[in-house]
């Protein structure tokens, strides 16, 4: 992955980047992040346990974590691997196009002009609008979720994408002509490079919006997977159930975009931003 839009070679001294050395948050940093939900949490279980909430709608937290292990290592992994096996494969598939889409509209004014008064009226129609004509076309098996699944992440990574090369500073690619760059080199060196923070956002915004369509996508249909719990604890009245697979949605959600976030910081790490001066 290329670093700096201005690091093509023959570019003189005055434009070389200005790196700056990795930088790790400080333990104390990471441990302020726990102390709302310790908070949260130790109010909801006293609230619980002085009779203030009734358990049966709200359960306490610990009820929650006896029901997630009470679902046994095996059960749970299966709901757990089955949401995520459909949130990968309907991320990629939807990544993929919205690259290749977002790719060529954003550096094609004739493919803007052609395709995204088009992409932007679709991305206005509401998720749960798209389920009955997707089990028409593709019944209720895997193939109509993970397509769901692909719809919600497509349109952010689209406008990610897109937005990134359109908005390349023009000195960049003026200069990048003026040292004769090819349309491959322009694309890999300048362009890239330099729609990299636009495109890295919409690809955490587009993976948020897998996980939320996942649940879309398994309310309707499913044997298992987090959805099912969802609509599994309703039907019995089981809160506790449907809390546990909040809490299972809550944690993958913030792992996967954990893992986004440092690709984000590694990869953009040649930026000299106020988050990274924040930082030191």
């Amino acid at each position: 992955m290329s670093a700096h839009p201005q690091e093509w070679s023959g570019i003189g001294p005055a434009l070389e980047p200005v790196r700056t050395a990795p930088r790790r948050r400080g333990w104390s940093a990471l441990g302020m992040g726990w102390i709302l939900p310790a908070v949260v949490l130790a109010v909801w279980e006293g609230a619980v346990r002085a009779g203030w909430v009734r358990p049966h709608l709200l359960p306490a937290p610990t009820e929650i974590v006896q029901t997630l292990i009470a679902f046994g290592g095996q059960g749970l992994a299966s709901h757990v691997l089955a949401s995520s096996a459909r949130v990968a494969a309907g991320f990629a598939i939807g990544t993929v196009l919205a690259i290749a889409i977002g790719a060529l509209v954003g550096l094609s004014r004739r493919a803007e002009g052609l395709l995204d008064p088009t992409f932007q009226a679709l991305r206005a129609i509401p998720s749960l609008a798209w389920v009955p004509l997707l089990l028409l076309w593709l019944g209720i098996d895997e193939a109509s979720k993970i397509a769901l699944i692909a719809i919600g992440a497509f349109f952010p990574v689209y406008m990610g994408v897109a937005s990134g090369f359109r908005d390349v500073d023009r000195k960049l690619v003026e200069a990048a002509r003026m040292h004769r760059l090819g349309s491959v080199a322009m694309v890999r060196r300048v362009l890239l490079p330099a729609a990299l923070p636009a495109v890295l956002t919409g690809l955490r915004n587009g993976l948020s919006l897998a996980w939320m369509f996942m649940v879309a996508a398994e309310l309707i249909a499913a044997t298992r997977g987090l959805g099912y719990l969802l609509t599994d604890g309703r039907e019995m009245g089981r809160a506790d159930i449907v809390l546990a697979a909040i809490v299972l949605l809550a944690l993958l959600g913030k792992i996967t975009d954990t893992g986004m976030a440092w690709l984000e910081r590694r990869w953009l790490s040649w930026r000299d931003t106020y988050d990274t001066a924040a930082r030191d």
